[in-house]
């Protein structure tokens, strides 16, 4: 379920932010902790450094201000681009049911829906044409794990004392506009205040950027991954007190339950939980479990009554166990996954989400002294080099695998560098498009989008040459269309 707020006229939107800042030094000193960079940023390899608390308020401020500066122009292009009809002559296109690549089409696309698709290259009556016959055509690719508001830096553990809401909001306008050129139309962004706010923004057409669905503020227990508190000195701890469900975090059944309705209050659109320590949050252990059952199944049953999926951050093998037997929809990373925790996710139905591209950044990152807190250089080394191993495994094993890359850790818009890992790891190429389509589309429970056919939501992706046969290919997109608009055209 997801709230949506309404559009913002954009000749109003200046106004509108300049009243918003007039107000927020007033708040700004009772602020909420949950902007993914400063307090979490969760994801296999979240950072978790001192900060001071921020509300929900500043960063509304902070969005509007960012997405005001583009706001003249950009729902001008959106509305004429989506009204007038497309014919794509795709070369090839990629069935995503099927897998394989088929030969040349006409995707007809009309007030943002595909219409129908011809054989060949056909002419569309009162439909402007668009060679792409040099081109495979793919449905529009989904990431299931980026951070928005986030990208690592050997500054990153400090600018939670240096930086606010509004220069967290700026720079996510500019991540997103970035993972949508890079091909990506839909993202699942797993912990960050931002990202709501950036979803809504993105909705009303003020700026550019993928489709968002929204976890907010992840869900962690005392001292865990997503502790927004972690690394701070007695003093901060004394002044600021424990934090609780409001915050994110729980210790018992009925926070579990009080933590997934704040986040339904607050709009989100999934739910996420740490069920293991990480790799990037100030703490000492990567990979100890950090829920019981009962509580993660408690969060589970509460988040289907909102309609809301759980998605579990997880390292260690006792902590994936303990997710999958309380029903969480998908286990990221998934580092330390074995056999019985493999077995378990298919009894269950449980996706896997790798985040290969960022466990092999971390590791490579731990080698540069300074570029992280050495609490955490030891866990990136360790845990980080792992997991390409482990996406290997799983698809060998059977497991159900989604795509994902925990962006944010890398920098945004090199998403695609993931397919490249998932076929080193012996992936198939196919597989891994599927992965980032159709299997994407099944993992947030949509029925809309991950395929190219008639009436699906006109996300498409098109690049040179056969993505199949030569994987490389997916990291120069030429062509992204988003519901109908388009958004790059390098042909």
């Amino acid at each position: 379920m997801t709230h949506r707020r309404p559009g913002l006229h954009a000749a109003t939107a200046s106004a509108v932010a300049q009243g918003l800042a007039r107000a927020a030094p007033l708040v700004d000193a009772h602020r909420d902790s949950s902007c993914a960079p400063r307090g979490e940023s969760s994801g296999a390899h979240a950072r978790t450094q001192p900060e001071l608390p921020m509300t929900r308020l500043s960063v509304a401020v902070s969005i509007v201000l960012a997405a005001s500066a583009g706001a003249l122009a950009a729902p001008v292009h959106a509305a004429v681009a989506a009204a007038e009809p497309v014919a794509l002559q795709c070369g090839r296109l990629f069935d995503a049911r099927s897998g394989k690549i088929l030969s040349a089409r006409t995707v007809v696309v009309r007030e943002g829906k595909i219409e129908k698709i011809l054989d060949g290259r056909s002419e569309a009556p009162g439909a402007r044409a668009i060679d792409l016959s040099q081109h495979t055509c793919t449905p529009g690719w989904t990431d299931l794990h980026v951070h928005m508001s986030s990208q690592s830096s050997p500054q990153s553990y400090s600018e939670g004392f240096r930086l606010d809401g509004t220069d967290f909001a700026f720079r996510s306008v500019g991540y997103a506009k970035k993972t949508l050129l890079a091909g990506f139309t839909s993202v699942r962004d797993l912990g960050g205040e931002v990202a709501p706010h950036l979803r809504d923004a993105i909705n009303q057409g003020l700026v550019d950027g993928p489709r968002i669905w929204a976890a907010g503020k992840s869900i962690a227990t005392t001292g865990g991954h997503a502790d927004p508190t972690n690394g701070y000195n007695d003093a901060l701890s004394h002044l600021i007190g424990p934090p609780g469900p409001t915050e994110g975090v729980i210790n018992s059944i009925d926070d579990a339950r009080q933590a997934v309705r704040q986040r339904y209050k607050e709009g989100s659109d999934v739910i996420k939980i740490t069920a293991t320590g990480g790799v990037l949050s100030y703490a000492r252990s990567g990979d100890a479990p950090q829920f019981t059952v009962e509580e993660v199944k408690a969060i589970v049953d509460t988040a289907k009554d909102y309609g809301y999926r759980v998605a579990a951050h997880a390292h260690g093998t006792e902590g994936m166990k303990r997710a999958v037997l309380g029903g969480v929809t998908s286990i990221e990373h998934g580092t330390y996954m074995d056999a019985e925790v493999m077995s378990l996710m298919k009894q269950k139905g449980a996706w896997y989400v790798p985040t290969i591209y960022a466990g092999r950044f971390v590791a490579d990152k731990a080698k540069l002294e300074g570029y992280f807190p050495e609490v955490v250089r030891p866990k990136a080394a360790r845990i980080g080099a792992l997991i390409q191993q482990t996406a290997a495994n799983a698809y060998k094993n059977g497991v159900k695998i989604a795509f994902g890359t925990d962006m944010g850790v890398g920098p945004h818009g090199d998403n695609a560098r993931e397919f490249l890992y998932m076929v080193e790891a012996g992936i198939p190429a196919s597989v891994a498009l599927q992965a980032a389509t159709i299997r994407a589309a099944e993992v947030l429970g949509v029925d809309d989008q991950g395929v190219i056919e008639a009436g699906k939501r006109a996300d498409i992706v098109a690049v040179k040459g056969d993505p199949v046969e030569d994987i490389n290919t997916v990291m120069n997109v030429d062509f992204v269309m988003k519901d109908g608009q388009v958004y790059k055209q390098a042909l």
